[in-house]
């Protein structure tokens, strides 16, 4: 069978970041082929087919430095034409897509990238035309793939991330989960499952929460949001603070230690939020919003062009990005209109099931991987 290598950052718990998240359960998923992984430590409990390479020597976001990254590159030099394809699941940079091309490359393996964003914020088009290597490139949306196309790249194809649909389901709220966390029955949760700093989205939250909490005494929220750098540690201070000020830091909780369950977290709420301002650095198909939307969460989404792929008025909530008064009464509608907050919930779970089951997508992968 073919010798497949998905190169990612670590594959190890705690399972909080969307490019390893995603290539984990995709190797669960994948059947007929011999799949590699970059892993610290050796996984447990994996398919006969899939192999862990302990190569890493830490799986935390903020400890991923340049000795980490080396490790994988060493590796790659280390067992260069050993597999059929390499397989890319991250987002590429000069120095990396200059050394895969130059020193890693070889002519007994093809290439495959996944490209989660293009990041043509940061990138001018010569820029991009540079940083891909592959023989195929395979993008998360039909933006990413248009924009390709239009630079003059024909081995582009389009496959939407995945995700376990039998982990990522609806559950009744149950007493010893809301105790677990601190809530009770009658609150009415809103969860946000972003960023500090980037996204442009955590003071807008912040800001409506202020706002809904004087129309909902019982308003509670959730902020699942990591905490990545020095930057993302001071916003964060910033919003405890500015919650202490308006005596709403009791109606917060924050789940930013990688302990938590977000099968959990998305089960608490009643609703999802994801206002943001830009997708910079984030995928073009954010896991967050698609986790929420199989757990049957209505979920609030900005009317961003990158983002009409996945919201729609059927599915999901729409409103313009910065806007805190749509925002607000978004929560506020939602909240006096149970069924509509069903509706929204069933309809985005049934768009889940048809596009980002990934059992589905593997499938897709599978053909993808006999035909290079």
């Amino acid at each position: 069978m073919k010798k497949i290598l998905l190169v990612t950052r670590p594959i190890a718990p705690p399972w909080d970041e969307g490019s390893k998240n995603f290539a984990y359960y995709l190797a669960k998923n994948l059947v007929g082929f011999e799949i590699n992984l970059v892993t610290k430590g050796i996984l447990p409990n994996l398919p006969q087919n899939v192999v862990s390479n302990d190569i890493y020597t830490t799986s935390q976001v903020s400890d991923f430095n340049f000795s980490q990254k080396l490790r994988a590159l060493f590796f790659q030099f280390k067992t260069k034409g050993q597999f059929d394809i390499n397989h890319y699941f991250f987002t590429p940079t000069k120095l990396n897509s200059y050394l895969i091309k130059n020193f890693l490359k070889s002519k007994h393996t093809k290439t495959i990238q996944t490209i989660a964003s293009l990041r043509d914020d940061l990138w001018s088009s010569d820029d991009i035309k540079n940083l891909m290597f592959a023989d195929l490139i395979i993008t998360y949306s039909d933006y990413a793939k248009n924009k390709l196309n239009s630079l003059g790249f024909q081995n582009v194809k389009r496959v939407y991330p995945g995700i376990d649909l039998e982990k990522y389901y609806f559950q009744e709220k149950n007493t010893q989960l809301l105790e677990k966390y601190g809530f009770k029955n009658s609150d009415f949760i809103l969860n946000f499952t972003g960023e500090y700093v980037r996204l442009g989205a955590i003071d807008l939250v912040v800001d409506s929460f202020i706002e809904i909490s004087k129309k909902i005494p019982e308003a509670k929220l959730t902020l699942a949001v990591r905490i990545k750098n020095r930057k993302d540690a001071q916003k964060k201070e910033e919003v405890v603070e500015k919650l202490k000020k308006n005596n709403l830091l009791e109606k917060v909780s924050f789940f930013d230690d990688g302990k938590y369950d977000m099968l959990e977290v998305y089960n608490l709420c009643n609703i999802s939020i994801f206002p943001v301002q830009n997708m910079r650095g984030k995928f073009d198909i954010p896991l967050a919003v698609i986790e929420a939307m199989a757990c049957e969460k209505p979920v609030i989404l900005t009317n961003l062009e990158i983002l009409k792929e996945l919201g729609n008025n059927n599915n999901s909530v729409i409103i313009e990005k910065d806007n805190l008064k749509q925002l607000t009464d978004a929560i506020f509608d939602l909240y006096q209109n149970k069924e509509k907050r069903i509706s929204l919930g069933k309809n985005a779970r049934k768009f889940c099931e048809e596009n980002f089951d990934i059992q589905k997508i593997a499938g897709i992968y599978e053909e993808i991987y006999r035909n290079l």
